[in-house]
C-alpha cells in the first residue's frame, strides 16, 4: 500500500503527528518506569540492549517499530494498545470493540497466556 500526502500543510502532516505520538508514547513509557521504580539500566538488561539504546527509545527521536514497542511492553509485563480516532477525537467505530481506548499508550498487565519467551 502506498502512502500519499494529502496536500494539507501547517501541522496536519505526518511529521507533526508522528512527533506528537512519539512524545505521548515516551512520556507514557517513562511514567510506567517511574511507577515500577525501574531504571533505564534495568529496562536495558531486561530487553537485552544497551542503556544507550533505552535512552534513544525514551528520547522520542527514535522511529520505533511496533515490534520494538511490543518488546518493551513485554519486558515490563504490560501491553500496548493503539486506537485510531477521527480528527474530532471520537473513536473510529469498530463493531468488534465498542469500548475504544483513550488514544494514548495504555498499559495493562499481560495475562500469563499472552506471555511468551523471547528468542535472543
Amino acid at each position: 500500500m502506498a502512502w500519499r500526502r494529502s496536500g494539507h500543510e501547517g501541522g496536519h502532516g505526518a511529521a507533526p503527528a508522528g512527533a506528537r505520538l512519539a512524545r505521548q508514547t515516551t512520556a507514557s513509557l517513562a511514567g510506567l518506569l517511574a511507577e515500577r521504580d525501574m531504571t533505564r539500566k534495568e529496562l536495558a538488561e531486561q530487553l537485552g540492549v544497551s542503556p544507550g539504546r533505552v535512552s534513544q527509545i525514551l528520547s522520542g527521536d527514535e522511529n520505533l517499530t511496533l515490534r520494538s514497542l511490543a518488546a518493551v511492553a513485554e519486558s515490563l509485563d504490560a501491553t500496548v494498545e493503539i486506537t485510531f480516532r477521527d480528527a474530532s477525537g471520537a473513536p473510529a467505530h469498530h463493531p468488534a470493540d465498542d469500548t475504544a481506548a483513550s488514544g494514548r499508550l495504555e498499559t495493562a498487565p499481560v495475562s500469563p497466556l499472552a506471555t511468551r519467551s523471547r528468542h535472543r
